[in-house]
């Protein structure tokens, strides 16, 4: 947990991109080391292994957010937000239910990002460029003495403003929309063709739990690689990092003017690696 500093990582500053790298360095649990963690926790309070499970669980927290990046709220409030629910979760999770925390987590880190939407719904941005701030206050000042605008108003004010009635038209119904409630209505839970802002504002496609078996599946993958490379001696080790891992591959007549051979040499040399690596590890290669 030394790669992620704990003292800022629940509360993004700075760089999003930089604060994302961060919290993606930590370390990933295993199933046993989560529930050794999650079991300290519940059992004795110990608030060391309450702040591991909540620094390996951030990237998940992010995850989550970009679902709601569409909305128009600061992405970094958006993580800051999940990452209250993913405490609240921590504190509250039993290991003995048998679960994985993520799973168990999902709904407290979309519980904070819903809260927070919901208080930040009236924060529209009516006005984003210089002109259309100009335009919007001009707007205001004009309907409090003409109310709804009739075609030839329109044109009267687009002709004073210096604008189109193209943006004033937009402007107005900008000005004039209502504000729509972001859950639905208890009574409208079953009525047929009730919608509301919370149910189409998250990607849903977007699935946490196959996010979580990717993560696991290449950490597995790296560490199978990593275990692989161990065993070659150092001329093979570098041929296989030159060929593969690099990101400016070296070409096998490169190599082979390395090592003093000839190119068919090296072709051998990667192929019997490819065969090693397949049996001995598991490790497709391509």
């Amino acid at each position: 947990m030394d790669q992620v500093n704990a003292s800022m990582a629940l509360v993004p500053q700075g760089s999003i991109e930089a604060y994302i790298q961060s919290v993606n360095r930590a370390d990933m649990l295993t199933p046993e080391r989560e529930k050794e963690l999650a079991t300290r926790l519940y059992d004795e309070g110990d608030l060391t292994a309450a702040r591991e499970l909540v620094m390996s669980h951030l990237r998940f927290v992010v995850h989550v957010a970009k679902n709601y990046a569409g909305y128009g709220l600061p992405q970094a409030d958006l993580i800051q937000e999940g990452n209250v629910g993913l405490m609240k979760a921590v504190k509250r999770f039993d290991p003995k239910v048998g679960v994985r925390l993520v799973s168990f987590a999902v709904h407290w880190i979309k519980a904070e990002i819903h809260e927070y939407v919901l208080r930040n719904w009236r924060m529209v941005k009516i006005a984003t460029t210089k002109a259309q701030r100009k335009l919007f206050f001009n707007l205001r000042k004009s309907k409090k003495r003409l109310g709804w605008f009739s075609n030839d108003e329109v044109n009267m004010v687009a002709e004073n403003l210096g604008v189109s009635t193209k943006d004033v038209l937009e402007m107005e119904s900008r000005m004039s929309a209502q504000d729509q409630a972001f859950d639905l209505a208890a009574d409208d839970d079953e009525r047929e063709g009730s919608f509301a802002p919370i149910q189409y504002l998250e990607d849903k496609s977007s699935d946490v739990a196959q996010f979580v078996e990717k993560e696991n599946w290449e950490v597995a993958a790296a560490n199978r690689l990593r275990a692989a490379l161990n065993t070659l001696d150092e001329r093979n080790a570098h041929i296989v990092q030159r060929r593969w891992l690099d990101e400016d591959k070296a070409t096998l007549q490169e190599l082979a003017d390395h090592y003093q051979v000839s190119a068919e040499r090296i072709r051998q040399l990667e192929k019997n690696c490819h065969e090693e690596a397949q049996s001995s590890h598991g490790i497709k290669t391509y």
